[in-house]
């Protein structure tokens, strides 16, 4: 099955909750949506001693508590009773509410076929040696623990960048240790979604396929590639061309898939190995219809995000040409066998 959704809620989506989100992608006849976490913050405060103390962060609705910090301990169980000396960590955004909210929302999602991922934000440096690396992964942990209250499927990131003085091995060695600390978490708190690691668009940038699929390897079944199509296309200066440049790449992340191939797709316009900025999938050299060949050939369980700046409008442009593309190869080998017979 080939999946389509925004990165985001729709564009033309009156309301701007998760949960219209969700029913416009259903209604908009697509069937994935990628949560953005664009610029989440946190706050610590201490528990209502009369409302919440002995409750679970489950029912707390005053905010979104997304954990409990106890003892230098954080604790990520919702019905974990809350103590006096406790302190609440609480996400802010649009997300949802409250915590308690979530398990509600995803299951609306699984009613409507509406396959969920949320990508963490952008700016992550999990290569610094400062605090800066130590904020990163609890936004990846949060995205995690967001997504598992959801019933959803993957956490998507990238890692970290080159800075102009750092020496990359140091680097690679800091983004290494902290993938392996969140792989570790993650096992322990028993969480469901998948590590998605995804390829950038930058050579500054951590994350070239390459890269990826060695850190799969040295993390076996820990983490799952996220083939950014626009990022891949940028950084190797424009080798998406066929519909077996697409073939190969999608082999190549197969066996670290788990079965389910996640992507991304626009348009985009890159210079000397870099991209520059993403664009409607009509405009520039990154076509759809290569990879709809690739999709039909392969037949694989794949999701495919529109990151287009004209989100769920170039969803549908996918799902239209991939539909189109399958009706033409099905007309053309119904000819030929009809052809093949008459001629015996």
């Amino acid at each position: 099955m080939i999946r389509f959704g925004p990165a985001g809620i729709p564009l033309s989506c009156k309301g701007r909750t998760l949960l219209d989100g969700i029913e416009d992608v259903h209604n908009l006849s697509l069937s994935a949506l990628e949560i953005q976490m664009v610029r989440p913050m946190t706050y610590s405060r201490p528990p209502d001693e009369d409302e919440e103390v002995g409750k679970g962060f489950r029912d707390v609705t005053e905010d979104f508590v997304i954990s409990i910090l106890r003892d230098e301990e954080i604790i990520t169980d919702p019905d974990e009773p809350i103590e006096e000396d406790d302190e609440l960590i609480t996400l802010q955004g649009d997300i949802a509410s409250n915590y308690g909210s979530l398990e509600n929302i995803g299951n609306s999602a699984k009613w409507l076929d509406v396959n969920l991922s949320i990508h963490t934000p952008y700016y992550m440096d999990l290569g610094s040696e400062t605090g800066l690396a130590e904020e990163c992964v609890q936004s990846i942990q949060n995205a995690a623990l967001v997504l598992n209250a959801l019933g959803g499927d993957i956490v998507v990131t990238s890692l970290g960048i080159y800075g102009k003085d750092q020496d990359r091995e140091d680097v690679d060695n800091n983004i290494y240790a902290n993938v392996d600390y969140l792989t570790s978490w993650w096992k322990e708190c028993k969480l469901k979604p998948r590590f998605g690691v995804e390829i950038t668009g930058q050579q500054e940038v951590f994350g070239s396929l390459d890269q990826v699929i060695d850190l799969c390897e040295a993390f076996p079944g820990c983490i799952t590639p996220v083939v950014n199509f626009s990022h891949h296309h940028s950084r190797t200066n424009g080798t998406l061309l066929e519909a077996d440049d697409f073939k190969d790449i999608l082999e190549e992340v197969q066996p670290y898939s788990d079965g389910r191939i996640h992507t991304a797709f626009a348009g985009v316009e890159y210079a000397d190995g870099d991209e520059k900025r993403l664009t409607p999938i009509k405009k520039g050299d990154l076509k759809f219809e290569p990879l709809a060949d690739a999709l039909i050939e392969m037949k694989p369980n794949a999701t495919i995000i529109s990151t287009s700046p004209l989100l769920e409008h170039d969803a549908m442009y996918m799902r239209i040409i991939h539909e189109r593309v399958l009706t033409k190869k099905v007309a053309k080998m119904l000819k030929d066998k009809r052809k093949s017979e008459s001629s015996e």
